[in-house]
């Protein structure tokens, strides 16, 4: 029985050569969107396709011959939508539920396999690594336990998508939000926590609690660049 993969993030493709030679059948791994053609799978013809911390739409043509299974880190249906680590960081959540669902045509909304928790202490990429085993553990049980997905039941909210822009630091942030904000995207591929200062823009990273109540981080200036046009 063959089984694959499909991700692009570092953690989870560690998780990938960790976990998958201890799992039942052959498994393979994708790491691009491009890489993701008819003709692999129909070479493969996967009995599932599992796709951790996915970040394109798959096409409809691929979603409806083959069992197609993301995960999503909320308890769904609340939080359907984009960047919901950082949404529930936003709202206060220190610990959630990692969702394998089925994919479909609406974002977020497909029949769900199984969920297990998660710890959102850290940083984003802590997190990100937290949950890449967990990501296992449920590929496991949908294997291994024949689940059959479950419609989703109750009321649905969504969150929205954040873009680079709102990775600037708030001027109101008391020390738990500066924390807190700076720890929600510190990631590979997140725009890091940032301030302008003049032409440079300072990142921070690796924020810490210190014992007194303040803040410590990283920083990395980066010169802005101006846009063609403008004035340098």
């Amino acid at each position: 029985m063959n089984y694959l993969v499909a991700t692009t993030k570092s953690w989870n493709i560690e998780a990938f050569h960790h976990f998958s030679p201890g799992l039942p059948g052959d498994w393979h791994l994708i790491t691009s969107p491009e890489a993701l053609t008819q003709d692999l799978l129909q070479q493969l013809k996967p009995a599932y396709i599992f796709f951790p911390h996915w970040n394109w739409k798959v096409p409809a043509d691929i979603t409806s011959q083959y069992p197609c299974v993301c995960f999503h880190m909320t308890d769904l249906p609340f939080g359907r939508g984009g960047s919901p680590l950082q949404n529930l960081i936003l709202r206060g959540v220190s610990a959630t539920q990692l969702t394998a669902l089925q994919m479909t045509d609406e974002l977020d909304a497909g029949p769900i396999y199984a969920k297990l928790p998660l710890s959102l202490e850290g940083s984003a990429e802590q997190v990100f690594r937290r949950a890449a085993p967990i990501v296992y553990h449920l590929m496991e049980a949908i294997i291994q336990q024949a689940i059959a997905p479950v419609p989703q039941q109750g009321h649905a909210e969504y969150f929205q998508r954040r873009t680079a822009v709102q990775s600037e630091l708030p001027l109101d942030a008391d020390a738990n939000s500066l924390y807190d904000f700076i720890r929600m995207l510190d990631a590979e591929g997140y725009p890091h926590a940032f301030i302008q200062h003049g032409q440079w823009r300072l990142e921070f990273s690796q924020a810490n609690k210190e014992p007194n109540g303040e803040i410590s981080a990283e920083v990395r200036f980066v010169p802005i660049i101006p846009a063609a046009g403008e004035p340098s």
